[in-house]
C-alpha cells in the first residue's frame, strides 16, 4: 500500500526514528511491515511531537508553542529593565521616542496644475469623512490610519521593483518608505484599542482601502512627485484632524482615558500617559511623514532622483 507525501513529510519532519502501528512500523522513514490504519502511525506521529514540546517545556514555560523543526524559535525579548516583552508586533528596537518640538504649521502652498490637483483631491476626500464620522474622532483617527500607511508600502515596493531593475540603490528611500508604512500601522493597532469599529465601518474600510490602494499604485506609477505632494498634503490633514480631537479631549467631549499598553511601549512613554499623550505623538508622526513626502515630491520636481538624496531614515 502506498502512503501518500503529506503522511511522509509529516513523519520525517517530526524527527521519528521508529513509530509503532497496527499494521507495522516505521524505521528511520522506511515503512517495515505494511500499514493497514494509517491513522494510528499518524497519531503516533502527534503523540510524539507533543512529547517533544512538553520535553523542552515550550517557549517561554509552559505556554503552548511550536517546536520549529527547522530551528526558527523565537527568541525571548525584554525591555530595559529586565522585564518580559509581550508584543510580537514589533520589537524592543522599534521602540522610540517622538520628537514633539516639531513645527505642526508648515504648509507647502500649491503653485502648478499638478500640485493644485493633489491639494484639492484631499480636500475633497475629507467631506466624505466628515459626512460620515462627524465629531467621532476616535473611528475617524482609524479610517485616516487604514488609507495612510498604504502609501509607503505602495512607495516602497515601486521604489524595490526599481531598483531591482536598474541594478541600484536607492538611497536609504525603500526602507523609508517603508518605515513610513509600518509606523502609520502602529497608529491603527493603538487606535483599536480604543475604537471599537462596527461591522459596516470594517467593511467600509475594506472598501476604500481597496479602492485607494489601485489608485495610489497607478498614480505613483505615472507620477511619484505628484503621489508624494498628495501624501504630504493628506498628512496635513491628519495633523489638523489630530488637533480637533485634542480639542474635544480637553473640553470633555472624549474621555481621556490611560494611554494602551501598546502605545506607552511603542513611544516609549510614562506609564500613567492618557489618550491626549497619544493623540499628541501621533501627530508629531503625521507632521514628520509631512516632511519627508513634501521633500520627495521637491526632489522629483526638481527633475533629479531620489536615489542621489540619502533617505531621513528613523526621521519620527
Amino acid at each position: 500500500m502506498m502512503m501518500n507525501r503529506s503522511a511522509m513529510k509529516l513523519l520525517s519532519t517530526a524527527g521519528v526514528r521508529t513509530i509503532h502501528g497496527r499494521g507495522g512500523e516505521f524505521r528511520n522513514g522506511f515503512f517495515a511491515l505494511g500499514a493497514r490504519n494509517l491513522s494510528s502511525t499518524v497519531s503516533a506521529v502527534r503523540e510524539n511531537s507533543q512529547k517533544e514540546t512538553a520535553d523542552h517545556g515550550g517557549v517561554g514555560g509552559g505556554d503552548k508553542s511550536v517546536v520549529s523543526y527547522w530551528g526558527v524559535d523565537p527568541k525571548k525579548l525584554t525591555k530595559d529593565d529586565g522585564t518580559e516583552w509581550k508584543w510580537s508586533c514589533f520589537r524592543p528596537s522599534d521602540a522610540y521616542k517622538p520628537d514633539l518640538s516639531i513645527d505642526l504649521g508648515k504648509h507647502h502652498v500649491p503653485k502648478v496644475w499638478t500640485e493644485k490637483v493633489a491639494y484639492w483631491g484631499v480636500k475633497i476626500l475629507r467631506f466624505p469623512t466628515d459626512l460620515f464620522f462627524k465629531r467621532r474622532f476616535d473611528m475617524r483617527a482609524m479610517m485616516l490610519e487604514t488609507v495612510a500607511a498604504v502609501p509607503g508600502m505602495v512607495g516602497g515596493m515601486l521604489l524595490h521593483c526599481k531598483s531591482l531593475r536598474r541594478f541600484e540603490h536607492s538611497g536609504g528611500w525603500i526602507k523609508a518608505l517603508l518605515e513610513e508604512a509600518e509606523n502609520e500601522r502602529m497608529h491603527l493597532m493603538t487606535f483599536m484599542e480604543i475604537a471599537k469599529p462596527r461591522w459596516y465601518e470594517r467593511a467600509l474600510v475594506f472598501a476604500v482601502q481597496g479602492v485607494f490602494w489601485n489608485l495610489y499604485f497607478g498614480a505613483y506609477v505615472i507620477s511619484p512627485k505628484v503621489a508624494h505632494r498628495f501624501v504630504g498634503y493628506l498628512e496635513e490633514e491628519a495633523i489638523h484632524s489630530y488637533s480637533e480631537f485634542m480639542k474635544e479631549i480637553d473640553s470633555g467631549n472624549i474621555p481621556n482615558v490611560p494611554a494602551p499598553a501598546i502605545a506607552i511601549d511603542y513611544w516609549r512613554m510614562p506609564p500613567d500617559s492618557t489618550l491626549r499623550d497619544v493623540v499628541m505623538v501621533v501627530r508629531a508622526d503625521e507632521a514628520h511623514h509631512r516632511d519627508v513626502n513634501h521633500y520627495a515630491s521637491d526632489i522629483h520636481y526638481e527633475g533629479l532622483e531620489l536615489k542621489g538624496f540619502p533617505a531621513p531614515l528613523g526621521y519620527h
